[in-house]
């Protein structure tokens, strides 16, 4: 984030000087800044904490409830109804997660450890849709890229602040010298992964809308599940292949149904 921080402030500097940035009300800018905070920050914390406990593979599967949580989260607070064909999606989703999930804890020894990882796992999930729902709401009023400037330069001072209480802020990290055998991948992470996807996000949304942008983006999910068996040699059992294609088919379900 340290590194990602230059290309935002470039962005919201230019958009500000060239007198594209749209006008809105305080109540508006806050809201962003807490959108920030809540889908890159603490969303972020939530996931890195519960890696610590679970395999990147089952991590992913549970992520893959966001779509549906996004619909749940427009039922609850925005009163979107949901159709009879998007319940019946909802619960294949959560059968193929529970069918999964399964698989994953039988083999896990030190069972309290797993829930626990996987409750903090859901809760990026949560958060994370939340962090949808409301960006699809907000985009409209601020432009994609200032809302993004906005959100991603809240979410860089909330890890800082995180990094100062926890952490000994009296030297600079060793993996920030150029000369550091990891800083280009750091450099990477911070441009690849992290400024460009983020703008895409959410130049995407503002095209297509929160909900579709929820489907599409659970390709993240599938991704993860094989590179993390291919690339970290994680196991990968029948359940859980089983509990995966479940999931898609009822993610696949919710976006028929719209």
């Amino acid at each position: 984030m340290l590194l990602s921080l230059p290309f935002y402030l470039i962005i919201f500097w230019s958009i500000q000087r060239n007198g594209k940035a749209t006008q809105a009300s305080k109540k508006t800018y806050l809201w962003a800044i807490a959108m920030g905070i809540l889908g890159y920050y603490l969303s972020s914390l939530f996931d890195f904490i519960g890696l610590q406990y679970v395999s990147a593979g089952i991590e992913r599967i549970i992520l893959f409830i966001y779509p549906t949580l996004a619909v749940l989260i427009n039922y609850w607070i925005f009163k979107v109804p949901i159709m009879q064909k998007q319940w019946w999606a909802i619960l294949v989703t959560y059968l193929g997660i529970g069918v999964a999930y399964w698989s994953e804890i039988n083999q896990f020894q030190q069972t309290e450890l797993f829930i626990f990882g996987s409750i903090m796992v859901l809760l990026c999930g949560i958060t994370y849709a939340m962090y949808l729902v409301g960006t699809g709401k907000l985009i409209p009023k601020l432009g994609a890229t200032q809302y993004t400037s906005i959100a991603m330069l809240s979410a860089s001072a909330g890890i800082f602040t995180h990094y100062c209480i926890t952490e000994s802020i009296e030297e600079i990290p060793s993996y920030l010298d150029p000369q550091h055998p990891i800083f280009f991948y750091v450099l990477g992470l911070a441009l690849f992964a992290t400024v460009i996807p983020s703008f895409l996000l959410s130049t995407g949304m503002k095209r297509i809308g929160s909900n579709d942008l929820a489907i599409v983006t659970s390709i993240g999910p599938v991704a993860t599940l094989f590179q993390a068996r291919y690339l970290l040699e994680e196991p990968f059992s029948l359940l859980q292949i089983l509990g995966t294609v479940l999931v898609i088919i009822g993610v696949l379900m919710v976006k028929k149904s719209d």
